[in-house]
């Protein structure tokens, strides 16, 4: 039964990647794509418009970093086609699209786990529990020396850095770390561009950052995970693709998102762009080292696009 429905589901995943929903092909295909908000969501969906601009040179993609809380900002005021989130949307940024008559799809297009870093030569906090990570984050009790945190931790500065307020990591970890979003001490470097933490942690060897998986894939060489011990398990967990995956990654696994105007589905680079994400979006996110969606899941978003194309 389970190869009968493996082979069902192989079987409807081709289905839909070769329904003829766009323009697959089509060189002559011209236009402009805008696409702006997560940094964490932008590294793929820039592998998809690299790869995008191959098969149809004649369309122009912007793909911006504006943190998804400024992503969406841009998204109901008109000035983009596709939202980057690395966070559903929130009931007030709802509103603001209904006011502004805007109709979206959303259609998840990856996993990601956010990484807890320290510096290579870090050897007293590879390991870490939810508990000291609100220690260090929540603003009532926010530790200045790794000694507040354990006593037998050295006496010295903790340097934080982290992503800022407009971004969609900030507002995950906030909410899972310190039980409500938003709620963080503000005394950290905060940047939207995730290179920049990545940077600012491997030039301090006290520092302490946090960013999405796949900057940390792309930089193990300058920095080390923090394994993480949610509430209630028995192991601390290293991120990993597999960890994520199978949901042992917790509180720090989370999906990613993009959502498309359903009025930009109309025009044909736009339809051809989301048909194209959401066929290669298992090949996109393993380039880019995110955890990459079953093909189950992959079928689900795919039935969603193609049930928005249809009110089109």
């Amino acid at each position: 039964m389970r190869r009968l429905l493996l082979i069902v589901g192989i079987a409807s995943l081709a289905a839909l990647a070769w329904s003829g929903m766009g323009l697959a092909g089509d060189s002559a295909l011209k236009g402009e794509i805008k696409i702006d908000g997560s940094s964490t969501v932008y590294l793929i969906s820039e592998a998809a418009a690299t790869r995008f601009r191959k098969l149809h040179p004649k369309v122009n993609i912007t793909v911006g970093i504006g943190g998804t809380g400024g992503g969406f900002k841009k998204f109901y005021n008109g000035e983009t086609d596709i939202s980057d989130a690395s966070r559903r949307i929130k009931p007030n940024e709802v509103d603001e699209c209904k006011k502004m008559g805007i109709e979206y799809v959303e259609l998840q297009v990856a996993w990601d786990g956010l990484a807890v870093v320290i510096h290579k030569e870090n050897d007293w906090a590879t390991k870490m529990t939810v508990e000291q990570l609100k220690k260090i984050w929540h603003p009532d009790t926010a530790a200045k020396k790794w000694s507040d945190v354990d006593p037998n931790w050295p006496a010295e500065e903790i340097k934080l850095y982290g992503p800022g307020p407009d971004s969609g990591t900030f507002d995950y970890f906030t909410e899972v770390i310190n039980g409500k979003e938003r709620l963080s001490r503000r005394d950290f470097v905060a940047d939207e561009n995730d290179n920049a933490l990545v940077q600012g942690v491997a030039r301090n060897k006290t520092a302490l950052g946090y960013f999405g998986l796949a900057y940390f894939e792309a930089n193990k060489d300058k920095l080390q995970v923090v394994a993480v011990k949610g509430k209630g398990q028995k192991d601390y967990v290293i991120p990993t693709q597999k960890s994520v995956l199978e949901g042992d990654y917790t509180p720090l696994g989370r999906p990613l998102f993009i959502y498309v105007k359903k009025a930009s589905l109309a025009r044909p680079e736009i339809r051809e762009f989301a048909d194209y994400y959401t066929r290669r979006c298992k090949d996109l996110a393993e380039a880019v080292k995110y955890v990459p969606l079953d093909n189950r899941q992959q079928i689900r978003e795919r039935k969603k696009l193609t049930t928005a194309l249809k009110g089109i």
